[in-house]
């Protein structure tokens, strides 16, 4: 009984170093791939001209709120009660649409960054695996910047990665 245990043991260690010995585990800094891929400088100009029309579309309707604001506080005292009323509503429904719109704006760009990157995600994962797959690498962690890894001290697939790709 007591050699039964014994070579219970013995077989579970054994089988424990060997799977652990199978299991191979490696780190990538994603962020820094992705910022090294010309894909994404491409796409960061192409979010950059559509915030600039956000933004100049935006101030010009901001502007234009403004000056009428001014132009009707000029005129208040000589202009009726009437037509006040008329200005303060015209001046909500300005606001209104400003705020609209720059909600419209930020949710366009929000989605346009997505589409945008979400192909420059999908080719990098891709380049990733193959290059996993050909050193046999079990699992591969994402050594970003406040990713969750501590401790990155296996192989660093970084320039393995940008090689795959011709970086």
């Amino acid at each position: 009984m007591k050699q039964l245990k014994s070579l219970a043991i013995v077989v579970i260690l054994f089988i424990g170093t060997q799977v652990s010995a199978q299991t191979k585990v490696a780190h990538i800094d994603v962020q820094a791939l992705m910022t090294s891929m010309t894909e994404m400088k491409t796409a960061q100009d192409q979010l950059k001209k559509i915030q600039e029309t956000y933004d100049k579309e935006y101030k010009g309707m901001v502007s234009e709120y403004q000056t009428k604001g001014q132009k009707y506080e000029q005129e208040a005292a000589t202009a009726g009660d009437v037509l006040n009323e008329t200005r303060q509503k015209e001046m909500q429904d300005m606001g209104s649409r400003i705020q609209l719109y720059q909600q419209t704006a930020q949710k366009e760009l929000g989605q346009k960054e997505i589409d945008l990157l979400k192909p420059i995600m999908e080719k990098a994962q891709a380049a990733i695996k193959k290059v996993a797959k050909a050193k046999q690498i079990t699992y591969v962690l994402d050594a970003t910047n406040g990713s969750g890894v501590l401790v990155a001290d296996g192989e660093d697939l970084l320039a393995a990665v940008k090689k795959e790709l011709g970086y």
